[in-house]
């Protein structure tokens, strides 16, 4: 399969971004490199082959830049996730978080209909290969606190207050 990636660099933003011909499959954690596309493709799709080609992802890109800007809150990019069914759902739940707001992993677990499964669906969730377009930096702990995010802690605060989430900036004065 072949996967084209760019390095996508915005302000004090730089992700790896990387796409199929159906849609984008990976946005990684701010201020990494290639390596951290380079392991989730082993785990992924071990047979990919890969093309560094920035015009292929320009359209992501330029929706990344708006968003990170605060100039979008839609996306509009096609996605490509690859996963369990399980994960999937939940990944599909997530994007249906509208920007601004936070839920919890209670009501993404109840949202696929699996109630009892929240800590499943907290796998599911750290295992979210598109960062920001599958917003799971949206959901935080049932007690309102912050909680794990592979991009790590600060750049889900940093999404969270770019999106002026009303219940992130009531938790930042607790």
């Amino acid at each position: 399969m072949d996967i084209y990636w760019t390095n996508f660099k915005h302000h004090e933003w730089q992700m790896v971004v990387a796409a199929t011909k159906k849609g984008i499959c990976y946005i990684s954690s701010n201020q990494s490199s290639f390596d951290e596309l380079e392991d989730w493709l082993k785990k992924r799709i071990p047979k990919a082959i890969c093309y560094e080609n920035p015009e292929k992802l320009h359209h992501c890109t330029r929706e990344l830049a708006a968003y990170l800007d605060g100039t979008l809150n839609v996306f509009s990019m096609s996605v490509d996730l690859f996963g369990t069914g399980f994960q999937q759902d939940v990944w599909n739940a997530l994007q249906q978080i509208p920007y601004g707001t936070t839920t919890n992993y209670a009501d993404i677990a109840a949202s696929i209909g699996r109630p009892s499964a929240v800590r499943a669906v907290g796998g599911a969730i750290g295992a979210n290969p598109i960062l920001i377009a599958v917003p799971c930096h949206r959901v935080i702990g049932k007690n309102g606190k912050l909680t794990g995010f592979r991009g790590g802690l600060d750049m889900k605060k940093k999404l969270l207050e770019l999106e002026g989430t009303r219940e992130f900036a009531s938790m930042s004065r607790a």
